[in-house]
């Protein structure tokens, strides 16, 4: 397992950054690449750890899974004498975790799956955890209930906050969601006075949404979508239609709530019952919806620099 350690001059914070849980959630890792790129890296105040693949088996075999077939995310704290998930969970919660003040993790939606930027954060009593989310600046925060035997879980059960960013799809790099998660990162470095801020971002307020919910397809056939990732839906909406590939036996997809597709599937071929879009409920969704097009305006290829150290576009 890959560790980088960045030791400031300063004492702070000491603030993990971790990717590839899922080994082939790659985002996280070039974004973490291009974080340790910057020159003011070695001036910070405190302690960067930075773990761009924590599940070395998954990334090499562009699989989820480790070789065990078994969810690292699902194995925290993991023992020092169980499967390989569970001995590598107990890796870096005896050897890692102990050094640490604060994690950022970073994950990607699963394969054909795309997610929009967003944070999950147990945000209920935990106010360093909601000022960590809101200082990321992403328009996006899910007030995020914690899952059994995931490392959130596990971190919160040690009392160190943490804050997991979802953005894109596996396998696949986007350029939007990694400049995203870069900047996002350093926001909330300036906000535990790890580094100086520079200038005001300008972004929007964040906006939690505490609920989300999957939409299913109601049967078996080719998917065409209408709404993409962002758009602002209501309840009755038509977000797609699903046909046989004769055009027959036609079935509308239609929204339960008010909210913003924070999450769909990129495969047009669908069976009964697959998740197609993911929802998070708002009382406002054009009001949110506005944020993330502007948001995403900013952070385009072709758009405003974010930050003196942006690299070129991957594409």
């Amino acid at each position: 397992m890959p560790v980088h350690v960045v030791h400031g001059r300063r004492p702070g914070p000491v603030l993990l950054v971790t990717a590839a849980i899922h080994g082939d959630e790659i985002n996280g890792v070039e974004i973490i690449r291009r974080l340790l790129a910057y020159k003011f890296i070695d001036r910070i105040r405190g302690t960067l750890i930075a773990i761009p693949v924590v599940n070395v088996y998954g990334f090499v075999s562009k699989s989820r899974y480790l070789p065990d077939r078994r969810d690292l995310n699902r194995s925290f704290p993991g023992s020092e004498t169980g499967s390989m998930a569970s001995r590598l969970a107990n890796v870096l919660m005896t050897q890692i975790i102990p050094h640490c003040t604060h994690i950022i993790d970073l994950h990607s939606g699963a394969v054909y799956r795309e997610n929009l930027a967003q944070i999950r954060a147990k945000l209920t009593d935990e106010p360093v955890n909601e000022a960590m989310a809101r200082a990321f600046g992403v328009p996006v925060i899910l007030d995020s209930s914690l899952l059994d035997d995931s490392f959130r879980a596990a971190a919160c059960e040690m009392g160190i906050p943490m804050i997991i960013y979802e953005a894109g799809e596996a396998l696949r790099f986007n350029e939007v969601a990694i400049r995203a998660g870069v900047r996002g990162i350093l926001n909330v470095m300036v906000s535990l006075d790890m580094r100086l801020k520079k200038r005001k971002s300008g972004a929007p307020p964040a906006m939690i949404a505490n609920t989300s919910r999957w939409v299913r397809a109601s049967q078996s056939g080719i998917l065409r979508a209408l709404v993409g990732i962002g758009a602002s839906v209501e309840a009755g909406d038509v977000l797609a239609y699903i046909n046989d590939p004769l055009g027959e036996n036609n079935s509308e997809i239609v929204s339960q709530d008010h909210g913003i597709v924070i999450g769909k599937t990129n495969l047009p071929l669908v069976f009964a019952g697959e998740a197609i879009f993911n929802i998070a409920a708002y009382e406002a969704p054009d009001k949110i919806s506005d944020h993330i097009e502007a948001y995403h305006d900013k952070l385009a290829p072709n758009g405003e620099i974010v930050d003196d150290g942006e690299e070129p576009p991957v594409v």
